[in-house]
């Protein structure tokens, strides 16, 4: 556990995926935190400005007065500074550290947004399109985790690792998208191994206690649309 002089503190909003990852790293080292919910929307907070002036969003870990921003850097970090302490995040082999990061860095920049366009999409036929590249991207993630897992229950091996954080953050979010879609992503017909790593990440106690509900989620993204909206009405 941090010491009185390590104080952590999360600056966080329920909704992020982002958030949850960090959530999720610091629960399994066994670190204690203050969760600091902010507003990041409309009226970013003072606090949020002062630790995070690049990007101006959450997740920042604030560790002993100093910020760390960015979600995979902070998981770096808490392994690092959290080192022989609870489960190890990152692999110990270089290779296998390089392609978790590698795919890590995948669902971040190419599956994730793809699948988010799925609700965005204004069109059937860019409906249609959003659904085809997230489908492709979760078949390359299917051979990926049968290469990494090696038969064992997750990408990390027998324990929960970098990448299972990263992606497994996204699932609460991908089961919003099913829902307002109506369009089942990760099928078990198509991805077995997902499908059944998916349920496995799921139901691990911290994880269930951090994973917002699915209609709490759809509720918040109408919210969100209904503010862009405005937004873009009013210029």
């Amino acid at each position: 556990m941090a010491g009185s002089g390590d104080k952590v503190t999360l600056l966080a909003e329920w909704p992020s995926l982002y958030v949850h990852r960090v959530q999720i790293a610091l629960e399994l080292k066994g670190v204690s935190y203050e969760y600091l919910e902010q507003e990041v929307w409309v009226n970013k907070s003072e606090l949020l400005l002062k630790y995070n002036p690049v990007h101006k969003k959450v997740p920042v870990l604030i560790h002993k007065g100093r910020p760390i921003c960015e979600s995979t850097i902070i998981l770096q970090y808490i392994d690092e500074v959290w080192a022989g302490i609870g489960p190890s995040i990152l692999p110990s082999d270089p290779y296998e550290r390089a392609v978790a990061r590698f795919w890590a860095g995948y669902v971040d920049e190419k599956w994730f947004p793809s699948s988010t366009k799925i609700m965005k999409a204004k069109t059937e036929e860019e409906k249609a399109e959003a659904v085809e590249q997230s489908l492709t991207g979760l078949n390359l993630l299917e051979e990926a985790y049968e290469k990494s897992s090696k038969g064992k229950p997750f990408f990390g091996g027998d324990n929960v690792g970098y990448l299972d954080i990263v992606f497994g953050s996204a699932l609460c979010w991908e089961k919003t998208i099913e829902k307002i879609s109506g369009i089942k992503l990760i099928d078990e017909t198509k991805f077995p191994l997902l499908a059944a790593w998916a349920q496995r990440f799921s139901a691990i106690t911290i994880v269930k206690e951090l994973t917002p509900e699915t209609n709490k989620l759809v509720e918040f993204w109408k919210e969100l649309q209904a503010i862009r909206n405005a937004n873009t009405s009013g210029n």
